[in-house]
C-alpha cells in the first residue's frame, strides 16, 4: 500500500458528489422486490432509531449507515427473531434492533465467542428498553428458528482466516428458518481486489459467490451505503476512516491537513446486500 497521499489528491477523492445524494439502487436475481427508498420505517423502528438510550457517538453515524433504509431494503418486519453475529460493546446496531425486537414482540440474539461478555451484557442490561435479550455462541445457535441474521463489517476478518467465511456463513444458514433473511453490511473493495490483502475491504463478489457456496439466493442490492468519495487507498486501510480514524505515528503519521481530507471522506464505501434461504 502507497504512503498517505498529497493533499491535492486526498481533496479530489473527496469529490463534489454528497453521500447524502446516493439513491438505492437495486439489482435482483430473486422474487422478492424491495424499494428501501419507497417505505417509511415503522413506528416502532423509527423510535428504535430515535432511542434517546442510543449514544451520540452512533447517532452521529446514522447519515454513513442509513439504518431505516438498510433494515426496509432487508425486509425486517415486526415480531421478527434477529440474530446479529458479533455485535461488540455498544453495538450500534444492537442499540436499534434489539428494542426493536422488544417493542414488537420479537427476540435479538447476539452471536458472540464470550456470553458472559460483560461490556455486552451492561449495554442490554436496561430491560424497559431492550427486553429480553439472548446471547449465543456460534455453533449453539438453535436451528431454524431466525427470521434474520445480520453480518456488518465482518468478512474482512474472516477472509484471512481459513475456512472462517465457510462457517459463519453455513452456520447463518442453519439458523435461518426457510424464507428467512440473510442480510450483510461490508466495506467493499473494488473487483479483483484480494479479500485477504488486509485493508478492510472485500469485494462484493467475494461475499455473493461465498453466500451461493452456502445455499443462499442473492434476492438484491443496495447502493445505500455506497460512498463515491471513498477510493479505498489509504494509508492505514479502511481504518484511516470514519469511526476509527488511524492516523498513524511518528514518521508515517498524517499531518492535520491530511487527517482533514480523510475525515471529509466520511465512512466507508459499503455493499448492502440481501440473501433468501430457500
Amino acid at each position: 500500500m502507497r504512503p498517505a497521499r498529497t493533499l491535492t489528491a486526498l481533496i479530489a477523492a473527496t469529490g463534489a458528489l454528497s453521500l447524502g445524494a446516493v439513491t438505492p439502487v437495486l439489482a435482483h436475481e430473486g422474487h422478492d422486490h424491495h424499494e428501501a427508498h419507497a417505505k417509511a420505517p415503522d413506528a416502532a423502528l423509527k423510535a428504535a432509531i430515535d432511542g434517546a438510550w442510543r449514544t451520540p457517538e452512533n447517532k452521529a453515524r446514522d447519515q454513513y449507515r442509513h439504518p431505516a433504509e438498510a433494515l426496509a431494503f432487508w425486509g425486517l418486519k415486526p415480531g421478527a427473531d434477529i440474530v446479529e453475529f458479533y455485535p461488540g460493546a455498544k453495538g450500534w446496531w444492537t442499540e436499534i434492533l434489539a428494542p426493536y425486537a422488544h417493542k414488537t414482540k420479537g427476540r435479538y440474539t447476539g452471536v458472540m465467542n464470550n456470553t458472559n461478555d460483560a461490556a455486552f451484557w451492561a449495554e442490554v442490561a436496561d430491560k424497559s428498553i431492550y427486553g429480553e435479550v439472548s446471547a449465543s455462541t456460534l455453533d449453539a445457535l438453535p436451528a431454524g428458528k431466525a427470521d434474520l441474521v445480520l453480518i456488518a463489517r465482518a468478512f474482512h476478518n474472516w477472509a484471512r482466516q481459513d475456512g472462517a467465511t465457510e462457517r459463519h456463513l453455513e452456520a447463518a444458514f442453519k439458523a435461518l428458518k426457510p424464507g428467512g433473511i440473510l442480510a450483510v453490511e461490508q466495506h467493499r473493495a473494488p473487483e479483483g481486489s484480494d479479500p485477504k490483502a488486509g485493508t478492510g475491504y472485500v469485494p462484493e463478489s467475494y461475499v455473493i459467490e461465498a453466500a451461493k457456496k452456502a445455499g443462499f439466493v442473492l434476492v438484491g442490492k443496495s447502493e445505500i451505503n455506497a460512498n463515491p468519495k471513498d477510493d479505498h487507498d489509504h494509508p492505514f486501510g479502511v481504518w484511516t476512516l470514519k469511526p476509527i480514524r488511524s492516523s498513524g505515528k511518528g514518521d508515517a503519521a498524517l499531518t492535520p491537513e491530511q487527517r482533514a481530507a480523510f475525515d471529509a471522506i466520511g465512512e466507508s464505501d459499503r455493499m448492502t446486500l440481501k440473501f433468501k434461504k430457500p
